[in-house]
């Protein structure tokens, strides 16, 4: 019995091969069609797709146009060919509005783009067009099975710009330690990210940093131009201080002050 399984196997394999390369090279639809269909419910999603591709355009305007179309889009997704699953699903929806499928046509369009998304360090051209497909989604489908995890892909999504957003502000703001001029630049971008981004996991890590580049900025100014900045130093020490009095960052922030408030004590009326 042992030595007659592999044989089975490689019998029904060759079969298989057999039956698939005659139906890819003849002229019938239906046969194409229903192998497509037998082979997507066997989860074979590679060759599925083949015969979907050949067959697909034959079914536009016909009734079992909806359901080739959507099973061709969701084979480029099976298979992680994410762009062309993305475009797909976008054609899907043009195609068909009312279909049934629409609800995961949208939310598997998105998901597509999704996960061409890169590391934050990359530029994020794709993950601004996933974060467009997921809020329309949401927006539209707030009922829908699929509303949770697109909320959770869009809060990863958004996390990840915010990083890359955080990283180049930072970036600057350690540039700016020999440069002195580009910690204008990391105040800047730090300012624009506390403001444009109140609720981000990076806010405390922003408002400390804010701290450093104006300290350094402060520090390393003309006489002119030097109590105005010390006193924007202590004042970004107190904002973080008082959204987060129990921050990570304290024991570097409070050395940072007690160097701003010496200084500060050559001026009188000091703010």
């Amino acid at each position: 019995m042992k030595s007659i399984l592999p044989i089975l196997f490689v019998a029904i394999f060759l079969s298989s091969c057999s039956e698939y390369q005659k139906v890819l090279k003849n002229e019938d639809v239906k046969a194409k069609y229903d192998l497509a269909q037998k082979y997507y419910d066997a989860e074979d999603y590679k060759r599925s797709k083949r015969l979907y591709e050949q067959i697909a355009p034959k079914y536009v305007g016909k009734p079992q146009g909806e359901r080739v179309m959507f099973f061709f889009a969701n084979t480029y997704f099976k298979t992680k060919d994410y762009y062309l699953s993305g475009y797909q699903f976008e054609r899907f929806i043009k195609s068909y509005p009312k279909s049934d499928k629409i609800q995961e046509a949208s939310f598997l369009g998105a998901q597509s783009y999704y996960e061409l998304s890169p590391l934050y360090s990359l530029d994020q051209t794709d993950t601004d067009k996933a974060l467009a497909k997921l809020q329309t989604f949401i927006n539209t489908y707030p009922e829908s099975e699929y509303f949770e995890q697109a909320n959770t892909m869009a809060k990863e999504l958004t996390t990840k710009k915010e990083k890359k957003q955080i990283e180049i502000a930072k970036q600057f703001n350690k540039l700016g330690q020999f440069n002195y001029p580009i910690l204008v630049s990391a105040i800047t971008a730090l300012d624009n990210f506390i403001s444009d981004n109140p609720g981000s996991v990076f806010r405390e890590e922003a408002l400390y940093y804010r701290i450093e580049a104006a300290t350094s900025l402060a520090l390393n100014s003309t006489q002119n131009r030097k109590k105005e900045r010390l006193e924007d130093a202590q004042g970004a020490y107190n904002t973080l201080i008082r959204y987060f009095p129990e921050t990570k960052f304290k024991k570097k922030a409070d050395n940072l002050s007690e160097k701003i408030q010496k200084e500060l004590g050559e001026y009188p009326n000091s703010k």
